[in-house]
């Protein structure tokens, strides 16, 4: 399950729904968006696309979508 919010959210990062420097939906949201998901699973997504380089968290801010031109092989 983790892989596909990972997948989920990835789609919406490179179609440009969100942006660059921009939020991800936070925890609580994703585990809305994904009723019976738990926390652990969604952290487990999230740092899927932390290992990618396509976000990265800044403690006690939040995580962020990486700029196109910072992520790995980009």
């Amino acid at each position: 399950m983790y892989q596909q919010i990972a997948d989920s959210i990835a789609e919406r990062i490179e179609s440009g729904e969100l942006r660059p420097r921009r939020p991800i939906p936070s925890e609580k949201t994703l585990m809305q968006a994904y009723p019976g998901v738990a926390r652990g699973t969604v952290r487990r997504a999230v740092e899927h696309l932390r290992d990618r380089g396509l976000v990265y968290t800044v403690p006690q801010r939040g995580t962020y979508v990486t700029p196109p031109e910072d992520r790995p092989g980009d």
